[in-house]
């Protein structure tokens, strides 16, 4: 798990203006809450105090309190703005100075797509990569689903590998048409990765062959697919994708070629909880079937198509991905798999890794930690201690060659 990047804590319609959300990301706690004038803002869960959760409940009123745009702490009710400073101490009086010390760590935030996104970093502003640019998004002639949330239990990794993998289409999502895999001719066509212009992550695209998507009405249709008629006469498909981060993914499926294209173009913001589990924003943009009257259906497909990934992926082993590839039998098929940890070991050159082990290993009994914000570069007498971090290169030469 890497820092210095952007996270997904919660979508904007789920953060309502008098209600705080504590979310777990990268196996640390987090608050966010909207502030005074309703702009987002995400916090160091702890109190420097005596280590209240400052989202956690208050007990004679059932939820965490907003005041004056401050996150009130339910233990003993310091108050932290929105940049992390403690501005009343209740037992010291009200409007009372505060000590320096008195102060949590406080994260960009952007609010993009119908997400809260927080950077969880200490990279000053000129050195942090931006939130991934979606270029559809309010374009006239796409249309945007509703943020998708999924809740999974398996490694970010393992899940970013998967949406990578051209190979397992035909084995795990028989409803994409290409069920039925011919042992004479089924080969995966080969395909190339390629860094992509925004610096951080790579791109690939691949065509599937497959036969046409049965009709509506069709005795082996899909009634619930509200796309059946669209694809072309071969029932081959163009389709790939690629990373921006760690953390987020992009998957371009083209069912019918230009000029009269159809496809889906769809965006996944993976926020680590822990080793165990992730959380899954994701984004379904689409140039055809436009009426709102058919948000509801591709919903409901693409809950299917992840739930056959889902129902598969709780069972992969071990947990994270290898960092040797002597520990896995690859093969070209794998070559964005490749690309994909070829930029988590630049990643952790970069220094970006959290040594989870050290971690895991006293966060919350005698230490609470903290992912460093951009403010520890410029002041001192921070209270949380920073997450420990891999010293040296995590991934094995051989895991990139």
């Amino acid at each position: 798990m890497y820092i210095n990047f952007w996270y997904p804590m919660v979508r904007s319609e789920d953060l309502a203006d008098d209600t705080p959300e504590k979310v777990k990301v990268l196996g640390l706690n987090f608050v966010v809450f909207r502030d005074s004038e309703g702009k987002a803002r995400v916090l160091s869960d702890t109190c420097t105090h005596r280590g209240g959760s400052l989202g956690g409940a208050w007990s004679n009123v059932g939820k965490p309190r907003i005041i004056d745009g401050c996150i009130v702490c339910p233990y003993h009710g310091w108050e932290f703005n929105g940049e992390g400073k403690c501005v009343n101490i209740p037992s010291i009086g009200y409007g009372t100075d505060t000590p320096a010390r008195a102060k949590v760590d406080s994260y960009p935030v952007e609010e993009k797509y119908g997400i809260i996104f927080a950077f969880l970093g200490d990279l000053p502003k000129e050195e942090r990569p931006p939130v991934l640019h979606v270029e559809e998004y309010g374009q006239e002639g796409w249309r945007a689903n509703s943020i998708l949330v999924l809740d999974v239990n398996f490694h970010y990794e393992r899940s970013m590998e998967n949406g990578l993998d051209p190979a397992h289409n035909e084995f795990v999502h028989p409803s994409h048409g290409h069920a039925g895999v011919d042992r004479k001719t089924y080969k995966v066509n080969e395909y190339d990765t390629e860094d992509h212009n925004q610096g951080w992550g790579f791109w690939f695209m691949h065509k599937f062959h497959g036969p046409p998507m049965p009709q509506k009405g069709h005795a082996t249709a899909d009634e619930d697919t509200p796309w059946g008629d669209t694809r072309t006469k071969s029932g081959d498909v163009y389709a790939g994708g690629g990373t921006y981060g760690p953390n987020t993914m992009s998957t371009y499926i083209n069912i019918q070629p230009e000029p009269n294209h159809k496809g889906f173009r769809q965006y996944f913001f993976e926020q680590p909880v822990d080793e165990n589990h992730t959380r899954i924003f994701f984004l379904n943009m689409r140039d055809f079937l436009l009426d709102p009257k058919n948000d509801g259906p591709i919903h409901a497909r693409n809950k299917i198509i992840a739930g056959q990934d889902i129902q598969l992926m709780e069972e992969i082993y071990p947990v994270m991905t290898p960092l040797s590839t002597t520990k896995e039998v690859l093969m070209p098929a794998d070559k964005a798999i490749y690309a994909y940890r070829g930029w988590l070991a630049k990643f952790d050159e970069m220094g970006y890794r959290i040594d989870m082990d050290k971690l895991n290993e006293r966060n919350g009994k005698d230490v609470a930690y903290a992912i460093p914000c951009p403010d520890r570069r410029t002041s001192g007498n921070w209270v949380l201690e920073p997450v420990p971090m891999v010293e040296s290169k995590a991934v094995s030469k051989e895991a990139v060659a």
